[in-house]
């Protein structure tokens, strides 16, 4: 295990304390909200909305892993693991969105780096080789389908897509290790969705042109 590896711990491994923060401020009530940095933004700025995105994707994942667990199998467990290290991930970079690089802050800017040896974005790309290999070979458009693991990945995989298009007018005030994290991701989690069909043992559909053509790639 590398010292970049996450490990996800259980409740009982975590020290429990106190609940002494709220969950709500009332410092939202007037349409603003706090980057990192302490500056107030409108709630609709560009910053929040890649925040959201990327919050929507994440729970979107928490779905999926669900629906693996119900399928008790090392297979289904290892995607299970990889799923919730990109969950926290995905917290560190809604902690650098948070934080613009052009902000006075630079201490924080430090403490927010993402990924600066592009170490995570990597183990996406390994994660990809491994398991395209034992995909059943498709020369047509696969459909979101495949079961409801599969299925909610496909959709995770649209929100990955919306996610780094809400970056775009971003790309300067964030980490550029960032934007390619969440662009390999949307290419891992199609992989992922195609994984699980095939983990549970589910086919896929293929897309049929309208007059009942089946269109292939290499025609």
């Amino acid at each position: 295990m590398s010292q970049h590896d996450i490990q996800i711990k259980s409740p009982d491994e975590v020290k429990s304390y106190p609940a002494t923060i709220k969950v709500y401020t009332r410092t939202g009530d007037k349409g603003t909200s706090a980057l990192f940095t302490g500056e107030r933004r409108g709630k609709n700025d560009a910053v929040f909305e890649a925040l959201g995105t990327t919050d929507e994707l994440s729970s979107t994942l928490g779905l999926a892993i669900a629906y693996l667990q119900t399928q008790r199998n090392e297979q289904a467990d290892q995607l299970v693991s990889r799923l919730e290290t990109i969950q926290c991930l995905l917290q560190d970079v809604g902690s650098n969105v948070a934080t613009p690089l052009n902000s006075n802050s630079q201490a924080k800017i430090k403490r927010t780096r993402f990924d600066a040896d592009g170490h995570h974005c990597n183990n996406l790309e390994l994660w990809i080789d491994e398991m395209s290999p034992n995909l059943p070979v498709h020369r047509s458009f696969i459909l979101p389908s495949g079961g409801l693991a599969a299925s909610t990945l496909h959709v995770a995989r649209t929100i990955c897509r919306r996610a780094e298009r809400t970056l775009v007018p971003l790309i300067d005030d964030i980490d550029k290790e960032t934007f390619m994290f969440v662009n390999r991701l949307s290419d891992f989690l199609f992989v992922a969705a195609r994984w699980a069909a095939m983990v549970q043992g589910i086919t896929e559909k293929i897309y049929v042109h309208q007059q009942g053509r089946v269109t292939e790639f290499d025609k």
